[in-house]
């Protein structure tokens, strides 16, 4: 079956991550990273640039070590940048990033804030605060920015009692 003019191309590789991260929120965790881990190692380091945000972004929260977490989320922090860059007419991934950067400075902050590293965490968590405003009034935004509060007031930063930092897209 052919597609139409103007019809969206189904995308396997998000058909593939869906079903993925949902096994993940269900608690299998291990069987999680497992998987993604497949994915990641079929597209690659030089892959779709959203794929690999969204891959590294997915892989951070599903490891045990925070050091290794921070590896994923700064990957996909690079990914993203490298979204937001691509001046490629029609490239359809920059405005889904740019909805993904609060999340991954906030969990780049909640990262350095485990790690210990609180100057760190305190500016990821400002980039994230500043880039919040990108965030529908919808329950992801809500969820995001519920998050950043609450380790703003783990940081000392805010007025919030404190909860898990942690805010997945």
């Amino acid at each position: 079956m052919g597609e139409r003019p103007g019809q969206a191309v189904p995308d396997a590789v998000w058909a593939r991550i869906g079903p993925v991260v949902m096994l993940h929120h269900a608690g299998d965790r291990e069987e999680a990273r497992h998987r993604l881990l497949g994915l990641w190692a079929e597209i690659g380091e030089h892959g779709d640039p959203l794929h690999r945000c969204t891959l590294a972004h997915y892989l951070a929260d599903t490891q045990d070590d925070p050091e290794v977490e921070l590896a994923w989320d700064l990957r996909a922090l690079t990914a993203a940048e490298e979204v937001a860059g691509d001046r490629t007419a029609g490239y359809e991934g920059a405005p889904a990033v740019r909805a993904l950067y609060p999340s991954l400075h906030l969990n780049l902050a909640a990262d350095y804030a485990r790690l210990g590293r609180p100057d760190a965490a305190r500016t990821h968590l400002h980039r994230a605060r500043g880039a919040a405003g990108t965030l529908a009034d919808d329950t992801y935004g809500e969820g995001v920015r519920s998050a950043i509060r609450r380790l703003e007031s783990r940081l000392g930063e805010g007025d919030e009692p404190t909860g898990p930092p942690r805010q997945g897209p």
